[in-house]
């Protein structure tokens, strides 16, 4: 009898094994979750369903107010807010209309990106071809034969819009300004720019060239956000090359100290365009403005769009950038813990009178089982206004965290005990009774088959 019980417990043994087995923490999935909450959380449960993608918040904040700056005086208008694209306002967006010098931030973004891409350099000399030299309209005054940094180029760009400079740039970076001028479009299309075509990299008068203001807000989020360094150029008052003095042609630099670009265009047949943008309060906007009648209207008009952005949105940042937000431990690897941070920018725009009304809520496992990969999502934030969530960001792992060793495996596994729950352990134990009474009368039956023969 007694041989009989133990062979039936080692018989229950993997039973129960298994059953341990099942309830131990899988891959990324949360023993329990714990939410850690920002400094405005108020009690509250989630509404089911209601997260929304960063595209449908940005949707939202656009039409949560009907307090509106009125139209503009010009052909074409949009505002936006730089890090989510959020567009604030906009009057005949998509119309189509000629670039003029805002061509030049094309030009400009392809420059930065090859030096980004080391394949040229600010020290660059670059050689001035005639091509250059004998292009008309705003010039930089750069002399034929002669060899130019490649830095002073994009002053002369950027500062006082010299269409000289661009020939010389472009054909430094791709060998012919038709080349250059394919990458442009090239670039206008990755953008998704749907309304745009480039001809030349300058924005003097071209049959065909044509975009929109909406395009070029695209562009001019997609070229700050990729290279902020640029700033520093377009915030330029004045600039001086060949002994030439010119002044910044963006007048709104001398009017507002919180503004620090970006470009200004004109060419008769599309009247002046301006695209300016600030910062203020950790948040950027943009506003582009397209065929106003004069340059002080324009400057007017762009002015009082940023105006109304700064007084009615704000955005909120809760977390540094970079910021690991929240912590997990780590099962089974070869590390104990691991820290967890946001896919994207953690952030959410809304309406400054909305801004007491927001809470935010971190959702995370306590406990996550290895391997773990970079990039694996961990969890979430939820940003909630009134107790509706408006956008969540998910949260993942920057590192990869392989298995443990076999006997730190083996002792977690047997840890995990102390973690399962009296429901659990009831029905385990359970499960070692019923074998061990099942196996223990088979094993009767067949002693008294035994001894009847």
């Amino acid at each position: 009898m007694r041989r009989s019980f133990f062979f039936c417990l080692l018989l229950a043994l993997p039973l129960a094994f298994v059953m341990v087995s099942s309830v131990a923490p899988i891959e990324g999935s949360a023993k329990k979750t714990k939410t850690q909450s920002g400094v405005e959380k108020k009690t509250g449960a989630q509404q089911p369903g209601a997260v929304r993608g960063k595209e449908q918040a940005a949707k939202d904040a656009a039409r949560a107010t009907e307090i509106s700056p009125g139209r503009t005086e010009a052909r074409s208008a949009i505002l936006v807010e730089a890090s989510t694209g959020t567009v604030l306002f906009e009057q005949n967006a998509d119309e189509p209309i000629e670039p003029a010098s805002f061509t030049k931030i094309a030009t400009l973004y392809l420059i930065f990106e090859g030096i980004k891409q080391g394949r040229i350099h600010l020290n660059d000399e670059v050689l001035i071809s005639e091509a250059a030299w004998r292009t008309g309209g705003s010039k930089m005054f750069v002399q034929i034969g002669t060899r130019v940094p490649l830095e002073e180029l994009i002053k002369g760009i950027a500062v006082v819009s010299g269409n000289d400079a661009c020939v010389a740039a472009a054909e430094h970076l791709s060998g012919s300004v038709d080349a250059f001028v394919d990458a442009m479009n090239s670039k206008a299309k990755e953008l998704r720019m749907t309304r745009t075509r480039f001809l030349n990299p300058n924005g003097l008068p071209a049959e065909g060239q044509i975009t929109t203001a909406r395009d070029m807000a695209t562009m001019d989020m997609a070229y700050l956000n990729a290279f902020p360094e640029a700033l520093g150029f377009h915030s330029m008052k004045e600039y001086s090359y060949n002994k030439v003095q010119q002044y910044n042609r963006n007048h709104l630099l001398f009017k507002d100290p919180t503004i620090d670009g970006l470009k200004t265009g004109y060419i008769a047949a599309s009247g002046y365009h301006l695209s300016a943008t600030s910062k203020r309060d950790g948040m950027r906007l943009i506003a582009v403005v397209m065929g106003a009648q004069n340059a002080p209207i324009r400057e007017r008009e762009a002015l009082k769009l940023l105006n109304y952005g700064f007084r009615q949105f704000t955005l909120v940042q809760p977390f540094q950038e970079g910021q690991a937000v929240a912590k997990a431990g780590v099962w089974k690897g070869q590390k104990d813990e691991i820290q967890i941070y946001p896919a994207e920018n953690a952030s959410l725009l809304i309406q400054q009178n909305q801004k007491n009304l927001l809470k935010w809520e971190i959702h995370v496992p306590s406990d996550v089982t290895a391997p773990i990969k970079a990039g694996q999502q961990m969890g979430e934030i939820v940003f909630l206004v009134s107790g509706q969530a408006k956008r969540s960001v998910a949260l993942v792992s920057r590192e990869d965290i392989p298995l443990g060793g076999w006997f730190k495996r083996s002792w977690q596994t047997v840890v995990s005990l102390r973690t399962i729950g009296w429901r659990w352990l009831s029905r385990i134990l359970a499960g070692i009774a019923i074998a061990v009474v099942l196996l223990t009368l088979q094993s009767r039956r067949k002693s008294k088959k035994k001894l009847a023969e």
